[in-house]
């Protein structure tokens, strides 16, 4: 199952650190590190589980199903030819990456995007995902390390920065209509994307500056009650650079060729095309959200709790954020979580799935390894 670069070796892996039972240097139970992975994963299921009970125990499924099933003809076909749209705009973000180096086929591209979606519903969260896309770049493309990291490194620093900043302007207009609890969850959320986002983009410039941020950026966020621990491997995630990638980095996050398609790939992947098919959809069932004009910007906030590691993927708790976002705002509670669900099937889900064909052909459990030592 293995294809192009898939015998390369992580640069950032040094020989010997582990033995063949798979234990780091110094430890002695193995068997209870993975006993201890196993309970963490058990217990994250569990979490997206009871997240999804709380977004569908108020729902009649009954006649939810009817209403859905006796939509319109152009309703379907409006969120189908939408959500066509929103897939080309998710791999327009890796072609404008990509092509700032060499030209790279539309198709490549896709492959990527899709293997690293999968990839993100495999382990704990987006910015674990996005640890191994150097790795998927290398499968798929002749790129070397430095590049790899360097392109990678900016999809992180962007997808981050655009989130963050857009997730602000979400809680700027809304908060004092959210409740408590979720307003602190999206703020955490948020502000990680922000910080990450900054990180990554300060690190490609300024290595030095990055490197100790993000030292006292681990060491507070281990402090968090119950999820520190988790908290911290999201900012260890965040990719390093060497003065070659950074350099790479400088070159390519300077090209508005590359930024500006880039930046509407993004908007059209996460804010344009997800708004229309909840419009679309909220509206087809009898609801509304006004203005309508902000549905955009609070599916992004909305979705921002993605980014912490509760959940694989973020599944479940994205929901339940979402859902309780719509209802803070106006959104009738038995459509709510109707909307959301369809939104994120076929705008989560369903590329996840899909991106299971080509992630058949790589050797995954190499890639994950991979990450694992670097």
């Amino acid at each position: 199952m293995g294809g192009a670069g898939a015998e390369d070796s992580d640069p950032g892996a040094e020989p010997g650190n582990t033995d063949s039972s798979g234990a780091e240097p110094g430890e002695t139970d193995p068997g209870g590190r993975n006993w201890r992975r196993t309970a963490i994963k058990l217990l994250q299921w569990a979490l997206a589980v009871g997240a999804f009970w709380y977004v569908a125990r108020g729902v009649d499924w009954a006649a939810t199903t009817a209403e859905l099933v006796t939509l319109s003809p152009l309703v379907v076909v409006g969120i189908l030819a939408i959500t066509v749209l929103e897939f080309g705009s998710r791999f327009s973000m890796w072609y404008a990456l990509l092509n700032g180096r060499e030209p790279t086929p539309l198709a490549t591209t896709a492959r990527i995007d899709l293997v690293i979606k999968f990839i993100n519903h495999v382990i704990p969260s987006k910015a674990s995902g996005h640890s191994v896309a150097p790795l998927v770049l290398r499968y798929y493309t002749d790129v070397d390390w430095t590049e790899a990291v360097s392109i990678s490194g900016l999809n992180t620093g962007l997808y981050a920065a655009l989130y963050g900043l857009t997730a602000l302007a979400g809680l700027a207009v809304f908060a004092t209509r959210l409740g408590s609890g979720w307003l602190l969850v999206i703020l955490l959320s948020t502000g990680i994307y922000l910080v990450a986002g900054a990180l990554v983009l300060l690190a490609g410039r300024r290595m030095d500056v990055a490197g100790r941020l993000a030292s006292r950026l681990g060491g507070l966020l281990s402090r968090v009650p119950k999820v520190g621990d988790r908290l911290e491997g999201v900012a260890g995630a965040l990719p390093t650079f060497t003065a070659d990638s950074a350099s790479v980095f400088r070159r390519l996050s300077t090209k508005p060729s590359v930024v500006v398609p880039y930046a509407l790939g993004w908007a059209g992947n996460l804010m344009i095309f997800p708004a229309l098919r909840v419009w679309l959809l909220l509206t087809a069932l009898g609801g509304e959200f006004s203005p309508a004009i902000l549905l955009p910007v609070v599916l992004v906030m909305a979705y921002s709790v993605t980014v912490l590691p509760l959940t694989p993927g973020g599944v479940g708790v994205a929901e339940a954020s979402a859902t309780a976002v719509f209802v803070s705002l106006g959104v009738a509670p038995e459509l709510a979580p109707v909307v959301i669900l369809v939104d994120r099937t076929f705008g989560v889900y369903l590329p996840a799935v899909i991106g299971w064909l080509p992630a058949a052909n790589v050797d995954l459990a190499d890639i994950l390894a991979r990450r694992d030592e670097g």
